[in-house]
């Protein structure tokens, strides 16, 4: 399985506009099997669980509040790269007729 970190780097989606991009790829979300929707929930899970047990711990340590943020930012750099990569073969082409 090839990682797409961009939706420019998925070869159906490319040179296409942004909000195309993002129609096409909320498009084949939507076709995304059982298995591959119940993996990537948990996955998301895994990032945001921590974040809410270091918001818990601020109280007696305000550090934990910069570790909850820390691991927030993750969430676009570990996720978003597997769903683009899990959707990319799902995602339909433009017919040439549409494009005339």
């Amino acid at each position: 399985m090839t990682f797409y970190f961009s939706t420019r780097n998925i070869p159906a989606l490319q040179g296409l506009p942004l909000a195309e991009r993002a129609r096409l790829l909320d498009q084949a979300s939507k076709r995304l099997s059982v298995p591959e929707k119940t993996l990537l929930n948990v996955l998301k899970l895994l990032v945001i669980v921590p974040v809410f047990a270091f918001i818990l711990q601020t109280a007696t340590n305000w550090t934990s509040l910069l570790w909850a943020f820390v691991v927030f930012l993750f969430y676009p750099l570990v996720i978003k790269p597997i769903q683009y990569s899990i959707c990319a073969k799902y995602i339909v082409q433009p017919s040439s007729k549409e494009n005339e």
